[in-house]
């Protein structure tokens, strides 16, 4: 399988979060690495907003706190 930006040159792919892709991926010839991610706090926007405001590189955020 070859990629769509380079001709000749194989496909290689980043699989982000669902390890079925990745497996798919990986059964049809496709070099894969897959990065096991999950959103912070599980995607709870209250939790994110408490972790940002203790991590001081964090953006700022319109999630309400409290």
């Amino acid at each position: 399988m070859t990629g769509a930006g380079l001709p000749g040159e194989p496909l290689r792919v980043i699989n982000l979060g669902l390890q079925a892709f990745a497996d798919d991926l990986a059964a049809a010839g496709v070099a894969v690495v897959h990065v096991d991610w999950r959103p912070p706090a599980g995607g709870d926007p209250r939790l994110v907003a408490l972790l940002a405001v203790l991590d001081d590189d964090a953006a700022p955020t319109d999630a309400p706190v409290g």
